[in-house]
């Protein structure tokens, strides 16, 4: 078993092993809608996903502005298919507008993460940026390994009772 630190460290550099996430949204009539997005991080672990207005979750994030996210291990880097890595959140989501001053900055991220689709879908006036903030998670290593993530410093984490 690894030193806690060395968890925690793990915990703060996973969402850096990959660059999309799982998106659960629910729809009006309450279904629950899976999808996935590319994503940047900003500062307090809040994530940023740059999504068509012609998609069922982008209506779904507008109409219950909350969310599930999963950051995952690919399955080819996982040595047990049980066992996969894996950050969840539960998330209260924003919808940050073209003349959100904050707008630009945040386009100019996923421009530096993703290269040049960004520049093209910048002008695509149904795209649209969505902020998720986390307000729970967990975040899993294996097989016994389970840590909810402290909700008053997502930075941190908190052993679970097995």
């Amino acid at each position: 078993m690894a030193d806690f630190s060395e968890i925690e460290r793990a915990y703060r550099q996973f969402p850096d092993r990959v660059k999309s996430l799982m998106l659960s949204t629910v729809n009006p009539d309450g279904f629950p809608h899976a999808s996935y997005a590319p994503f940047v991080m900003g500062r307090d672990r809040e994530f940023y996903i740059f999504v068509s207005g012609l998609s069922t979750h982008t209506e779904n994030l507008k109409t219950t502005p909350r969310a599930g996210i999963l950051l995952i291990q690919d399955e080819g880097e996982t040595n047990q298919i049980f066992a996969r890595q894996r950050l969840m959140y539960d998330c209260e989501t924003t919808w940050v507008e073209r003349h959100d001053p904050n707008w630009t900055g945040i386009a100019d991220w996923f421009e530096q993460r993703f290269g040049s689709i960004i520049t093209m879908l910048r002008q695509l006036p149904d795209f649209q940026i969505f902020r998720l903030k986390p307000v729970q998670g967990r975040f899993v290593l294996g097989f016994g390994a389970a840590y909810e993530v402290d909700r008053s410093n997502l930075e941190r984490l908190i052993p679970t009772e097995n």
